[in-house]
């Protein structure tokens, strides 16, 4: 399945600890590389969280976003009374000593590190519900990366087809061209008014015919059409592979263009490269 590296995809948890919001992006990378954006509560989880993008994506660099929203802000503010006592009691001791002191406000007491109870988070279910979410995300985002891929494809298949057209074009007139070149040979020698040998002049056209042979060019151009067709069939990604499919196929491309003695095959090679560019543009794309 032909999967393309771009892709965006938002899950959300809820729990006692709060409220977990999960943002995927992808764009293309010639490797994977993952960015996680954690906040505190879940930096633990970094090493799980790269091992989980990386169990289901191989390309692509990856911006793994967690916004948590604790639920501590809407619970009860539980006070220590020991810890407000043992406060009280050394505010007493300071008073009785320093006349002067002022005491302080009862906002400025909650504040002194003890008076007020922290209730711990539950961690492990946290951490549990926060990789269930991401396991979410990485679905809805494979899910898109597909649909995108499944795009991808089918343009990369309609410009090989367009490919094979003109290779057959260019093959249809190839014929035309060798006897188009012995006639203008032939004719220039009429022209000289010389006497040619006819081995030399036989030995002249088998030469240039082979300079000006491409059919090797156009086979290959179709058994790379065969290649991409397959390749897009494959269930691993391919993003590589065809990249190297796509020097192949400007490889021919240039060769034939360079060989061309005739106006008709260089538009077939001009065309062929054009539709070359825009494949290896979208095939960036492709994990």
């Amino acid at each position: 399945m032909t999967r393309s590296m771009t892709g965006f995809a938002r899950s959300q948890a809820e729990g006692e600890w709060g409220v977990l919001v999960w943002e995927l992006r992808s764009v293309n990378h010639r490797y994977l590389d993952i960015h996680p954006r954690l906040p505190d509560a879940l930096r633990v989880l970094e090493p799980a969280i790269r091992e989980a993008v990386g169990q289901v994506l191989s390309r692509g660099k990856v911006e793994v976003t967690a916004r948590l929203q604790s639920a501590d802000a809407s619970q009860a503010i539980e006070i220590d009374p020991e810890r407000l006592d043992a406060l009280s009691e050394a505010l007493s001791q300071v008073r009785s000593r320093v006349i002067d002191c002022q005491a302080p406000d009862a906002l400025r007491l909650l504040t002194y590190p003890g008076v007020q109870r922290e209730s711990e988070p539950d961690t492990q279910r946290l951490h549990a519900d926060a990789l269930a979410a991401l396991d979410d995300a990485l679905k809805q985002m494979q899910a898109m990366r597909a649909d995108e891929g499944g795009r991808l494809a089918a343009m990369l298949l309609e410009r090989a087809r367009a490919i094979g057209e003109h290779a057959d074009g260019a093959a249809a007139r190839l014929p035309q061209v060798r006897e188009a070149w012995h006639d203008k040979l032939r004719t220039r020698l009429a022209e000289l008014d010389v006497d040619a040998d006819p081995a030399r002049l036989e030995q002249e056209l088998i030469f240039t015919a082979q300079r000006m042979d491409v059919a090797e060019e156009l086979d290959r151009l179709h058994s790379h059409i065969a290649a991409l067709e397959q390749a897009l069939q494959k269930e691993e990604p391919i993003g590589r592979r065809l990249d190297f499919l796509m020097q192949e196929f400007n490889r021919e491309a240039n060769t034939l263009g360079s060989k061309s003695q005739d106006a008709e095959l260089t538009a077939h090679a001009v065309e062929m490269k054009v539709l070359i560019e825009q494949m290896r543009e979208q095939v960036q794309n492709i994990e």
